[in-house]
């Protein structure tokens, strides 16, 4: 008995550090990729979110030509201006600074786009570029204002120089909410000034998880099964 207790002890604890590791907060976090192939390893839709494979992730990717107003997320503009879903030069690259034939989100000064989510969520990417001047994207819990990045902040860690875009950079943005006060169910694009605000292969994670480190479900029911086996192979030997 003992020696059971001990093992369900371990495999406990072990599950439980592995949670208690993902429940960390810190504060709401930015990082860039180069993103990966979209579906089925296509190269010339831009680049995709590499937690895109994750059962709680939803992708958008615009390829339909429209904003999608219904379902989770919907999209709508704000303002006057000539923002829209195009197909031109300027879509976001690829993962490897690969063309990107297919539609994407422009967004000009004066049109802003605003994404309104059925429930919040910790985890949003998009495909980004060429990034110029003047990007702005806001994150917001109802009207709250989360946090606010610019150009800066996607600039100075871009992944991908893209020829196509006179050199211009690209990358894949990820944006966390580190905690459950930063969850946020509002998202505002917009651009400040001349160029503009150029993105494709939206992905948003409405579950709970923390997508960089939450274990998938296959992992926590590993922990249980070898706590049995070996459990089961001590009381053949007993």
């Amino acid at each position: 008995m003992t020696f059971t207790r001990n093992l369900v002890s371990i495999a406990v604890l072990s599950a439980a550090a592995i949670v208690g590791q993902v429940g960390s907060a810190q504060a709401f976090s930015f990082d860039m990729t180069t993103g990966i192939a979209g579906p089925g390893g296509v190269t010339d839709q831009g680049a995709y979110s590499d937690f895109s494979g994750k059962s709680t992730v939803k992708t958008i990717d615009f390829n339909s030509g429209v904003l999608p107003t219904t379902g989770f997320a919907k999209y709508s503009f704000v303002g006057s201006g000539s923002s829209s879903v195009l197909s031109d030069r300027w879509a976001p690259a690829g993962a490897n600074a690969e063309v990107n034939n297919s539609k994407y989100l422009a967004v000009f000064e004066g049109k802003s786009l605003e994404i309104k989510l059925d429930s919040t969520a910790n985890y949003f990417g998009m495909d980004l570029g060429a990034i110029s001047s003047g990007n702005t994207l806001s994150f917001y819990r109802g009207t709250t204002l989360i946090k606010t990045y610019n150009t800066a902040d996607m600039n100075s860690r871009a992944k991908v120089s893209a020829s196509q875009h006179g050199g211009e950079e690209n990358g894949y943005g990820h944006f966390y909410a580190d905690n459950a006060n930063e969850r946020f169910d509002r998202l505002v694009i917009s651009q400040v000034g001349g160029g503009g605000f150029e993105t494709d292969n939206h992905s948003f994670n409405m579950g709970e998880n923390d997508v960089r480190k939450t274990p998938e479900p296959g992992i926590m029911l590993g922990l249980v099964a070898i706590g049995g086996s070996v459990w089961a192979k001590r009381k053949q030997r007993g």
